[in-house]
């Protein structure tokens, strides 16, 4: 029998962390009881910080949420710049220069623009539409890079793949920052961590079969139809992504704008002077970026030592996938109580193994032991990679509303995208000194992200 609530009469003020009790729509009923089961919300449905038509619609858009951003986060690692879009260009043969601008414009790309693109997504009542027009971008730009594979070569190859890599990192941004606003505006505040988790659960799930097939192919096997097929995997999922984000129930909200949008960006950059919790939150995220950092250096020293490039790919694809789908749900849980504390644990934990895999190295331990040691360590690092990442969108969405919300997701990508990308070209130059310094370097930066983040102000629950 279907639970109704007692909707409260309007005798207080209301507040940002008033509770919307409603009587809920009519969904079927396998919807309502897997939004329950998903969500743990079987107590009658109430809802912190979102109105009372959009909190009707909870079970199908947190359903459709899901959906949409389960299949983009493996579209993701299945067009990964780290590996799959690295390989294209070296087998299209394009100059080796070519393969050092991927992961930048990947990461960075999608962030730096934010600041403007923010102003844009501001203005609209509806921001669902944002999402899933990057969405098909995305995978129209996945599409025509499996088709350069096959019909351009050399640097021709490279400049267009790279080109693409620019439009595919703008609308991934576009994305980014929609998200946040239509997740703010269409589930509750205390089911957006569980929401999250799933996502990367299920993702996890996904990229763990996926590294299982590269794990099972035979050393020595080269085929371009393979990554091909990869991309256009990649590219299909993308458009059924867009297609599930279409279907979310958002109700119009706040508009401002109208003035020019790189003057407005300029402006809002004052937020970090003038919003002392939001500038401790972008100092701490910025110290916490060695927990993505430093995967690559972690397979870099693990094919020094044991060598198996192609298998052990597969296997560390493998491990990661396994990583988020073990901890995803346990970190979003979490981070309904705390994200606080979700960022500080996660970021800690990335710290110390990526102190403890450099003091391995230097130790010059058997390659017996490395055979379990690394992908043990890069099975920790996926686990806390995905706290930090659970951590901190959760954190960033409950720490404001409304357009402050996306002013807040605009102005920190930017500034992390900047960062990043310096980040990026340091740590290459420090690499080719020591990859063991590197590391270390980027848990000790991460142990200080981790003290500074345990002094942020507590805003889930």
């Amino acid at each position: 029998m279907r639970r109704e609530t007692i909707p409260t009469e309007p005798m207080e003020p209301m507040d940002p962390m008033s509770v919307t009790r409603t009587t809920p729509t009519r969904h079927p009923e396998w919807l309502e009881s897997l939004y329950e089961r998903l969500a743990e919300d079987d107590e009658g449905r109430t809802c912190k910080e979102i109105s009372a038509e959009a909190c009707r619609e909870t079970p199908g858009n947190f359903l459709h949420t899901l959906i949409a951003n389960t299949l983009s986060n493996i579209a993701d690692r299945l067009a990964s710049a780290k590996t799959t879009l690295p390989w294209l260009l070296l087998q299209s043969g394009a100059p080796a220069w070519m393969l050092s601008l991927l992961v930048p414009i990947r990461e960075s790309g999608s962030m730096l623009p934010q600041i403007l693109i923010g102003e844009i997504v501001r203005r609209q009542a509806i921001r669902k539409w944002v999402w899933v027009w990057g969405g098909v971008v995305q995978g129209l730009c996945l599409a025509a890079i499996g088709w350069v594979a096959f019909a351009l070569e050399g640097a021709t190859a490279g400049a267009t793949v790279i080109g693409l890599l620019i439009l595919f990192s703008l609308a991934r941004g576009a994305c980014s920052v929609a998200y946040k606003d239509v997740q703010g505006k269409t589930i509750p505040k205390t089911r957006r961590g569980r929401l999250s988790g799933w996502i990367s659960a299920i993702a996890g799930l996904g990229t763990l079969g996926v590294g299982l097939g590269l794990g099972a192919v035979q050393d020595g096997v080269e085929s371009t139809g393979l990554y091909v097929a990869l991309l256009a995997g990649a590219a299909i999922l993308w458009l059924l992504a867009a297609w599930s984000f279409s279907r979310i129930v958002e109700f119009p909200g706040a508009t401002e704008g109208g003035s020019n949008a790189l003057a407005e960006a300029v402006a809002r950059l004052a937020i970090l002077r003038n919003d002392a919790p939001f500038r401790q939150f972008v100092i701490a995220r910025a110290l916490a970026m060695g927990s993505g950092l430093a995967a690559p250096f972690y397979v870099a020293l693990a094919r020094d030592d044991l060598g198996g490039a192609i298998s052990l790919l597969g296997i560390f694809i493998a491990v990661e996938g396994l990583a988020g789908l073990v901890s995803s749900p346990i970190w979003g849980r979490w981070s309904d109580h705390s994200s606080r504390q979700v960022f500080a644990a996660a970021c800690g934990l990335a710290a110390v193994l990526s102190i403890a895999v450099a003091l391995w190295s230097w130790l010059a331990m058997s390659s017996a032991a490395a055979i379990w040691f690394y992908p043990i360590a890069f099975f920790g690092l996926g686990i806390a990679h995905a706290g930090v990442r659970l951590g901190r969108k959760t954190y960033l969405v409950d720490m404001a509303e409304g357009n402050k919300r996306t002013d807040y997701v605009a102005v920190s990508n930017s500034v992390i995208g900047a960062l990043l990308l310096v980040s990026g070209l340091l740590g290459a130059l420090a690499a080719t000194v020591s990859v063991e310094g590197t590391i270390l370097l980027l848990g000790l930066v991460g142990l200080a992200g981790s003290w500074l983040s345990l002094r942020w102000k507590e805003v889930s629950g």
